[in-house]
């Protein structure tokens, strides 16, 4: 199959606002309908992510055109490499930059791709795992690795991780207990302790702890690193509460985009905060983390994170996604 069939028809999951009503679903497609340019990959897994739920939504405001096929990223096969230097058949990552948010995403049998935005799959990862790993595992390696390069080590002391349940937590807990860090959970799904301890927490905290606003400026040195995907009230009781020297590497705001804190923890005992963005990251620093993926930081049960659904199960899960109530991360087979 080639970019000039345009007789091709396949469904996809689109998303529709037209500023008085909006409407998402499962519909039939031809490749005309989905990007014009790049290179156009045969999609066979994408996942679900926190900001696929803003996509579809009106409330969201990250969908920039409509209708759109959504879906931030997707592991697949190179169909026609559209004049670049990728070859048909090659297996392929792509997510990030404005896959599913300003151009046609992964929730369809086939997706164009800018070449310059696509990553080889490595070997010790098929399409599959990679996308139980997907954005929310992408956004958790590159907070370890980022972690590491600060010069977080296990004899550090104990790491935290905020919203640990969630697609980039859950991946983040499993990621520090495979490189033999002590990993402490933040939850407010007491149902999941047993899930946490299973993929790698050594100990589980309610969030509740975290989440509420505190007017000192430093607490008990607790944490020697914080991965949070929480921010708000929340990444700013994990600053108070990092050892001398410690580092946070924050991704989230489904706490907030506030920051209520204060210079203390930076001045008075050295903490980084370091940020996290997996939407514009260089591709080679992409690369980097996939390989990684593949190796070292691969987590030994993915099926464990991992459950597999098809487009039509999608409204369900968005919906899910966007009020807290999903554990792990769920695959979508568009086929």
């Amino acid at each position: 199959m080639t970019s000039f069939d345009s007789s091709v028809r396949f469904p996809a999951f689109v998303f529709t606002n037209d500023g008085d009503e909006s409407t998402r679903g499962v519909r039939e497609i031809g490749l005309s309908d989905i990007a014009p340019d790049g290179v156009l990959i045969e999609v066979e897994y994408s996942s679900v992510n926190y900001k696929d739920g803003l996509a579809t939504t009106a409330s969201g405001k990250v969908a920039r055109i409509s209708p759109l096929v959504a879906g931030i990223d997707l592991a697949g096969r190179v169909v026609d490499p559209a004049g670049s230097s990728w070859k048909v058949g090659e297996s392929v990552i792509a997510h990030g930059y404005d896959i599913g948010t300003a151009r046609h995403g992964a929730y369809a049998r086939y997706c164009r791709v800018p070449a310059d935005q696509i990553v080889h799959q490595p070997a010790g990862l098929d399409a599959r795992e990679a996308m139980i790993i997907g954005t929310g595992g992408f956004t958790s390696a590159l907070s370890v690795i980022a972690l590491e390069d600060w010069g977080l080590t296990p004899a550090d002391g104990p790491v935290l991780v905020t919203g640990a349940t969630g697609g980039v937590g859950s991946m983040a807990v499993a990621m520090l207990a495979q490189r033999g860090f002590e990993v402490v959970a933040s939850s407010g799904k007491p149902a999941q302790a047993d899930y946490l301890r299973s993929i790698g927490a050594s100990s589980v905290i309610d969030r509740n702890e975290l989440s509420e606003p505190d007017r000192r400026p430093l607490q008990s040195m607790n944490y020697a690193g914080a991965v949070d995907c929480v921010g708000g009230v929340t990444l700013a009781n994990v600053l108070k509460r990092l050892k001398y020297g410690g580092a946070v590497a924050a991704s989230g705001l489904t706490g907030g985009a506030d920051l209520p804190a204060t210079v203390m923890p930076f001045i008075l005992r050295g903490v980084a905060l370091l940020g996290i963005d997996s939407v514009q990251t260089p591709h080679d620093v992409r690369q980097r983390a996939w390989d990684r993926l593949a190796t070292d930081l691969k987590p030994k049960d993915l099926e464990a994170i991992g459950h597999e659904i098809g487009l039509g199960d999608l409204d369900r899960v968005l919906t899910e996604i966007l009020k807290g109530n999903v554990s792990g991360r769920y695959v979508v087979r568009p086929r």
